[in-house]
């Protein structure tokens, strides 16, 4: 029987964190991840920075909320910045050993949109990958935490409340891996939609697992997409693309967004002009890309290459002719996800989420930039501190079938296309609440399909094809439930509207 103390489902930030934190206290954890390299991580593909309170927290709470429209939870926003700065130099400075960007005289801190002041410790471009290497290689070099790759995660073993583990998935093998107490550090949900800045296996698994247990989810409605996404050839030629993040800490430096006219559109659209909220900004790119053909940021007021190479490298690879570069929205974050309290807790006795599959009620209905690394690091530390102390339990695990002939080869990826279609198309940046009860339709049509299936077959392609379906189904039900325009949640038809919902329970 493979039993631990602790099961950490998913190695980036908000895993590891937890996994570090639980291992202090002498607590035998397992860490398992689909990932078979550290690029396959949400953590890895993160470049703008990690965003600290320095000397003012306060203002660093104000910035939250205005981003949010209002909407953040206040004692989870209290939580996030009142040990921002103290968990990133125990855990990323000291522990770790991350080296920031200096200039000379301490930290280079940097400025992103909404924010009032420079507060985003950075490393170039590409602060994800530089602190996901470090933390891999202490935990390797310096924990008896052990993790597993190339393992999924099928189900939650739960019994009356109550979660025992997961149903684990490696090489083709499926068992159970009973845990004292789980923590679902999954990620996001960018395989939902044809554009996101998500790695490939971002399905919504911890979510859809959790949400099937009986878990509470909230504010599913809200996604969030990035405004500068250099798209590649996969836009006009549908084929696999060269896109990538232009991060938020480029317009911090000065550059600015222009539609084919050559116009600058965004000090029409907000007073902050480029460095408004991020809702506000994608929703602007994508007004001025229908309504001119094309937006582009123009980095000419800023040495590019000597401040971003990176970037620059990126640029130059992909054949973009600088200063000019082409841009799009594109899925970037879910704000919401399963429902926690401030050491990530969920409804469900012994089982945690932390990170971007969790709703801690720090971002409302919009994320502030470069609070995402910040979140999985002190959320996944409270957990892993207090997930603690459970002895495995055994339980009956689930019968899981595979009686049928395997699936056609092409039958997970078919199925994805047409619901990406739906969500591209109906669920994006912009909705009506006929598209939301048309997408709805679909995807409960679709999920019914899925199902027949994975009732006498397993694989991981039909899991992670049901997972998706059913946050799908979670996002478009809570935004067909949310009659008011906030955040990332914009209504086209509908202007002044009642009372916000913003729950949802497992299709």
């Amino acid at each position: 029987m493979h039993k631990s103390e602790i099961l950490v489902i998913g190695a980036g930030i908000a895993g590891l964190s937890a996994a570090i934190a639980a291992d202090r206290k002498s607590a035998e954890v397992t860490v398992i991840t689909k990932a078979s390299r550290p690029a396959s991580a949400s953590t890895w593909w993160a470049q703008g920075g990690i965003a600290v309170s320095r000397d003012d927290p306060d203002q660093f709470k104000r910035d939250i909320m205005i981003a949010s429209d209002g909407t953040a939870d206040r004692d989870a926003v209290d939580t996030l910045v009142s040990n921002a700065n103290d968990t990133v130099d125990d855990i990323l400075v000291d522990t770790v050993g991350v080296e920031f960007d200096t200039n000379g005289g301490g930290f280079d801190y940097g400025q992103e949109a909404a924010h009032e002041e420079p507060r985003i410790l950075h490393i170039d471009a590409a602060t994800g990958k530089h602190i996901h290497l470090p933390m891999l290689d202490y935990v390797a070099d310096h924990t008896d935490i052990e993790i597993i790759e190339r393992t999924a995660a099928l189900e939650l073993l739960r019994h009356e409340g109550q979660v025992y583990g997961a149903m684990l998935e490696r090489d083709g093998e499926i068992t159970p891996m009973y845990a004292g107490s789980t923590i679902l550090a999954t990620g996001g949900i960018g395989a939902l939609y044809s554009y996101s800045t998500n790695p490939d296996g971002a399905t919504g698994d911890g979510i859809a697992m959790a949400a099937l247990a009986g878990a509470d989810v909230t504010d599913m409605e809200y996604v969030q997409f990035h405004p500068t996404v250099y798209v590649g050839d996969k836009e006009e030629s549908g084929t696999e693309d060269d896109s990538f993040l232009l991060s938020e800490a480029i317009r911090g430096e000065g550059a600015v967004l222009r539609n084919n006219d050559g116009e600058r559109f965004m000090p029409q659209y907000h007073d902050n002009a480029d460095l408004a909220p991020r809702d506000i900004v994608a929703r602007a790119v994508k007004t001025e890309r229908e309504a001119t053909g094309k937006v582009v940021l123009d980095v000419s007021p800023l040495e590019f290459e000597a401040e971003f190479p990176a970037l620059a490298e990126r640029c130059n690879d992909a054949g973009v002719s600088l200063p000019h570069i082409p841009v799009a929205p594109a899925e970037h974050f879910l704000c919401g996800g399963i429902d926690v309290d401030s050491h990530g807790r969920s409804s469900l006795h012994r089982l945690y989420a932390v990170g971007e599959c969790a709703r801690t009620g720090v971002h409302g209905a919009n994320r502030l930039a470069s609070t995402s690394l910040l979140e999985g690091l002190v959320w996944g530390f409270r957990a892993g501190q207090d997930a603690t102390g459970n002895e495995p339990d055994h339980i009956e695990p689930p019968e899981l079938l595979d009686r049928d002939p395997e699936l056609p080869d092409n039958f997970a990826t078919e199925k994805f296309h047409r619901l990406r279609r739906v969500m591209d198309t109906r669920v994006g940046i912009q909705r009506t609440t006929k598209e939301l009860a048309g997408a709805q339709s679909v995807l409960r049509r679709l999920k019914g399909e899925v199902d027949a299936y994975i009732r006498t077959r397993t694989s991981r392609s039909l899991y992670e094809l049901r997972s998706a379906a059913v946050v799908a189904l979670l996002i478009t039900r809570a935004a067909a439930e949310n009659k008011q325009s906030v955040g990332c949640h914009y209504l086209n038809d509908i202007d002044d509207e009642p009372e916000m919902s913003a729950s949802g329970n497992a299709p």
